[in-house]
């Protein structure tokens, strides 16, 4: 096994075990807010958030990513990071907040003013974290991150948490989110020491790889985040924290249950982006195993919507369902063609990955107004299904297009996860109509449970038989078990503790 190898698959532990934390506290932090907080105290902060996105999104110079790729790196490479970096953040914190009046004044609601003058506040702190991070990624060294993303989550968490019980107020999101970053900023430096000094050399070597990931960026965030400035004018604040929590909902068990993965993928396609033979392979075993991950997690959360929401989030939620099942389904089967983003910046196609953003947003626009102008909020669901579909397409054809892999080899690679899926869904379908209609949350719980437990069987049971069938071929279930007995080789050969001495 590679060094690489190794080096990915220690990373994907270490991820996976901060991803599970985070996994905990996301979802738990979702599920209290829920409680405590009303729907249309998500819309209001929903509106914020989603401007701070699209503004940070707009200048953001993708500088991450070309340190990632940048050959002889210096200190002054990460100096010349972070004084653009800092300029942009008190630019756009300044800018943020003079536009704080006239934009409460447009949704018509003062309460907004205060929170955008806050929220003004992160765009400087995301100008000011630590460049030399992205080290952690380059080296494949992921302990340390680790330590700072489990933190920050937890301090976020924890303010969160307090506001919300205490007050009962949308503030324990604005502050959960400062907090957050604050931490992030402080624990950067703390574990990666770094003395930053105000240079503008070796920026043409940045910008000339960042410059169509920053336009793609910019693209991409105005194609899946102007539904929410819509909405915003188009419906009350109640039915826009109900699209907020589902769309939130929705992304969390394919977002977490791959994270872990997708988070060591670009390093790795880099480091062998000038085999054309590996590259292509590593992408075929990368995102099998992705997808035969996300699909259990995605549509596993669509099947058990019901009983989810109505017994961890209540009555007041239930609106969201047909979000969740719609949303949760989509983004899973989107990973059939979702690692072609990692797969061009390693071979630093970024131009067609700003191409193939901009022909979706003019795709995605018109779609998803008509939905919304014909079918309110669930005709904007099914256009975001139906937009979900084209974008899957379009990312395997770009595939196709990168490293010569065709549709068929790719569906190939995913067809005993999605048999299996198919068959897992129908199986938890047909049991969850032996529950009737469950009241209490007790009852919903024991269903919830139960559903869970007959979907992670039924799932594994077909692919294991599909895979026996087909004699055991090279897939996403010998990468697993080559991951399990990596990790059974190192826990076998780690010395027994030294007994005391007397």
């Amino acid at each position: 096994m590679s060094n690489v190898t190794q080096r990915l698959i220690k990373g994907s532990v270490w991820l996976s075990v901060s991803r599970a934390i985070v996994n905990a506290l996301t979802a738990l932090n979702t599920i209290i807010l829920a409680w405590y907080l009303v729907p249309a105290d998500f819309g209001l902060v929903a509106i914020g958030t989603t401007l701070i996105t699209i503004v940070n999104s707009v200048t953001e110079l993708s500088l991450n990513q070309a340190l990632i790729r940048q050959e002889n790196l210096s200190e002054e490479h990460f100096s010349a990071a972070w004084t653009i970096g800092t300029l942009r953040g008190l630019l756009l914190g300044g800018g943020f907040a003079a536009s704080a009046y006239p934009v409460s004044a447009y949704y018509g609601d003062p309460r907004l003013f205060n929170v955008l003058l806050a929220l003004s506040f992160s765009l400087v702190l995301s100008g000011i974290a630590n460049p030399r991070c992205v080290m952690l990624q380059r080296q494949l060294i992921f302990w340390q991150d680790f330590v700072l993303t489990v933190s920050q989550k937890l301090v976020g968490f924890l303010v969160t948490l307090f506001v919300a019980a205490v007050y009962h107020s949308y503030w324990a999101l604005v502050l959960g989110l400062l907090s957050y970053q604050i931490t992030n900023v402080v624990v950067s430096y703390s574990i990666l020491p770094f003395l930053p000094k105000i240079t503008f050399r070796h920026l043409k070597d940045l910008f000339s790889f960042s410059i169509w990931l920053t336009l793609g960026q910019i693209v991409n965030t105005l194609n899946w985040r102007f539904e929410y400035l819509v909405l915003g004018k188009l419906v009350d604040a109640t039915a826009l924290g109900h699209y907020t929590v589902g769309n939130t909902f929705s992304t969390l068990p394919t977002r977490e249950a791959t994270a872990p993965l997708t988070a060591t993928i670009y390093p790795g396609f880099a480091s062998v982006r000038h085999a054309p033979e590996r590259l292509a392979n590593a992408y075929q075993r990368a995102q099998a195993l992705v997808t035969f991950v996300a699909l259990p997690a995605g549509i596993g959360m669509a099947v058990v919507a019901d009983p989810l929401v109505r017994g961890v989030l209540g009555e007041k939620w239930v609106p969201i369902i047909f979000i969740v099942q719609a949303l949760a389904s989509i983004f899973a089967l989107q990973t059939l063609g979702s690692l072609v983003q990692p797969l061009g910046m390693a071979l630093g196609r970024t131009k067609l990955l700003f191409m193939r953003d901009t022909q979706m947003l003019c795709v995605r626009m018109p779609i998803i107004i008509a939905g919304l102008y014909f079918g309110g909020l669930p005709g904007l669901v099914y256009a975001r299904v139906l937009t979900g579909l084209l974008s899957t397409l379009v990312n395997m054809l770009l595939v196709k297009r990168l490293i010569a892999v065709g549709l068929r080899r790719q569906l190939a690679a995913n067809f005993r996860a999605l048999v299996s899926v198919a068959l897992m869904a129908a199986v938890v379908l047909a049991t969850s109509t032996l529950f009737g209609k469950l009241e209490s949350r007790p009852e919903l719980g024991l269903e919830l449970a139960f559903l869970v437990l007959v979907g992670a069987v039924a799932y594994v049971a077909a692919n294991v038989a599909l895979w026996a069938a087909a004699k055991r071929p090279q897939g996403p279930e010998t990468e697993i078990q080559r991951i399990l007995a990596k990790l059974t080789s190192k826990l076998r050969r780690r010395p027994p503790a030294a007994s005391p001495v007397a």
